[in-house]
């Protein structure tokens, strides 16, 4: 049996590579502004697209870290980074996404249109100092430790 969507759905979408505290303050705060939240999680293949590189963790797992996370009522595949697409596919009330975007004009052109659609959009204040891109640059320049033979990193 299908449930009836709570309105209004909240949408909001990320890499979500390397799950740090900014995420989760990013979900959690878009889970606080209605009463369904859908999230998108970027392929492996966007990623690629838009970042030149592959995420540190993969698509399927990002998933289904994201689909754990209480207050997601849907975790779903993006493959395009295209809001307005997404929004003619799902139909939800309110977009959320960092203020990092802000001034972006993809953002901005985003933020016009879907607004002209009557779909509220909320640009949450970033994490400062939190990011997988950061974090994946620092473990670059740390050395590495010896691992005992068949510990497998833990």
């Amino acid at each position: 049996m299908v449930r009836p969507v709570k309105r209004p759905v909240v949408y909001t979408c990320g890499t979500f590579d390397l799950f740090h505290l900014g995420h989760l303050r990013m979900i959690r705060n878009a889970a606080a502004l209605g009463e369904t939240l859908i999230v998108a999680v970027s392929t492996d293949e966007l990623v690629m697209e838009y970042k030149q590189l592959r995420p540190a963790v993969p698509f399927e797992e990002r998933l289904e870290i994201v689909r754990a996370i209480r207050g997601v009522d849907l975790a779903i595949p993006q493959t395009t980074q295209d809001k307005y697409e997404a929004w003619e596919r799902i139909g939800y009330d309110i977009w959320v996404v960092g203020d990092d975007w802000f001034g972006h004009d993809k953002y901005q052109d985003y933020h016009k249109r879907l607004t002209d659609a009557g779909v509220d959009c909320v640009f949450l204040p970033y994490t400062t100092g939190i990011s997988s891109t950061q974090r994946r640059a620092a473990s670059r320049s740390q050395p590495q430790l010896d691992q005992p033979a068949g510990s497998g990193g833990r």
